[in-house]
């Protein structure tokens, strides 16, 4: 008999219950001999529930008047037969139009209970926002949480300094239980921001998002926001901007966020 062969294509249609029943069978019976595999599996269906949470909020806000009234204006009547030429290409025309205006509102309607909420770090998605859809994706990878790991800390330290064109450096987390997995580069509202990972002895992670995006901007103390399942703790301290986020305990993930604080402070 030939071994199964489980491409990541059928992992992804297993998590999202996509399956026929045969290949769903196949694909359970094969992770039941790859634990590693079926980690990984749990891993993405985590991260799909964290996101669903994330962004379910804003699925379920109300239509705005603007773009209900599309949805209510009645049918218009049908033009003469003579006409139909004439008519198709006005109507192609017309339904390309209002796609085009319909994806600018809806554009607009998505985000702009972001843009209006609290102090805006740059012109786009709030910090804790951005932080937590990092936190949500990164975190639960088994295979690849990061770029670039602790052990070559050094030179990971020195590639994030270098794009986000200001010296970044991860705490030292070890006091609170958390040792530094590794960190990654990611794209911001204007530019590069930096990610760092890190993880408790029963395998929990927490991620550092740091950004040079707030430049400019009022220093904040400490604010905390709940974004889906994962908590956030950001504030804006000098040129960075920083967010802590986990799926932790608001009190365990606060006790972290002050260590951050006081060893970033002390580093100045």
């Amino acid at each position: 008999m030939k071994p199964q062969v489980i491409s990541e294509n059928d992992l992804h249609a297993y998590v999202d219950g996509a399956l026929p029943a045969a290949r769903l069978a196949e694909v359970e019976d094969w992770l039941r001999g790859e634990p590693a595999e079926a980690a990984r599996v749990e891993a993405y269906r985590a991260q799909k529930a964290a996101l669903k949470a994330l962004f379910d909020p804003v699925l379920a806000e109300p239509l705005p008047p603007e773009l209900a009234s599309f949805a209510e204006r009645p049918a218009v009547d049908p033009l003469p037969a003579a006409h139909a030429g004439w008519r198709a290409t006005s109507l192609l025309r017309l339904a390309a139009s209002l796609v085009l205006a319909l994806l600018g509102g809806a554009a607009g309607w998505l985000a702009h209970g972001h843009y209006a909420a609290g102090e805006r770090l740059a012109q786009g998605l709030p910090l804790s926002h951005q932080a937590a859809v990092a936190h949500v994706v990164y975190s639960p990878d088994v295979r690849r949480p990061v770029e670039v790991a602790a052990d070559q800390e050094e030179q990971l330290v020195k590639w994030l300094s270098k794009r986000l064109g200001a010296p970044v450096s991860p705490p030292r987390l070890g006091v609170v239980g958390y040792e530094l997995v590794g960190g990654r580069l990611l794209p911001g509202n204007s530019g590069p921001v930096a990610q760092f990972m890190y993880q408790d002895g029963s395998g929990q992670r927490l991620t550092l998002y740091v950004t040079t995006e707030g430049v400019g901007k009022p220093e904040t103390g400490f604010r905390f926001a709940r974004e889906g399942a994962v908590n956030v703790f950001y504030w804006i301290d000098g040129r960075f901007g920083y967010a802590l986020s986990a799926g932790i305990d608001k009190g365990e993930l606060a006790k972290v966020a002050t260590a951050v604080y006081d060893q970033l402070e002390k580093a100045k």
